[in-house]
């Protein structure tokens, strides 16, 4: 590539991706998410439970006169608190939705893993120590909407690293692919 083309992608990369600290001619080929219909299934998860709230608070406002006003304080109070709660859990679920990441830059693959937002890693492997790269989509869910888990296996002690849940498509697998073969290639040749 171009070495005036090469400084533009990292220049654009490092300002789309700050936190990334590229190398200097390291640049993001390749930015993946978690896949939309999990996006979808946190949102479609806290509209349910704010359906199934507000059909309670219907519920108390109709049965009001058998209550008395502890009562009905003590069911306000109740159902005002899981609100809330599906407000937190919601905004808790979005960060950890936007806190998985993978990126393949022209050198190395970066996975950014939030399983809560307290349990982080960040796997960094370069990519000529990867011996294989795969995607797999094991039900029928996961072929209707398009997603499945996307595993790279590393040379050497066979560490296996995934990405599950993400919507890889088959030309960005290949093109993946292609890089890390053409990373093996300019390793092996420089090594020579």
């Amino acid at each position: 590539m171009d070495e005036s083309l090469a400084k533009i992608r990292h220049e654009r990369s490092v300002k789309d991706f700050p936190g990334l600290r590229l190398e200097e001619d390291e640049y993001v080929e390749f930015f993946f998410r978690r896949a939309r219909v999990c996006l979808m299934a946190i949102w479609g998860g806290a509209f349910l439970s704010v359906v199934a709230i507000l059909l309670g608070f219907l519920l108390v406002l109709l049965g009001q006169s058998q209550l008395d006003e502890m009562g009905l304080n003590f069911m306000n109070i109740v159902l005002f608190s899981l609100l809330a709660a599906v407000v937190i859990i919601l905004l808790f679920a979005l960060k950890i939705y936007y806190g998985n990441k993978l990126f393949v830059t022209n050198r190395k693959v970066i996975q950014m893993v939030m399983i809560s937002p307290i349990a982080t890693s960040i796997n960094i492997i370069d990519l000529f120590s990867i011996e294989d790269a795969s995607f797999r989509q094991d039900s029928l869910l996961q072929k209707m909407f398009h997603f499945g888990t996307l595993r790279l296996a590393t040379v050497g002690d066979e560490t296996t690293y995934t990405f599950p849940y993400s919507d890889i498509r088959p030309e960005e697998l290949k093109a993946v692919t292609d890089l890390i073969s053409n990373a093996k290639k300019i390793s092996k040749a420089s090594g020579e």
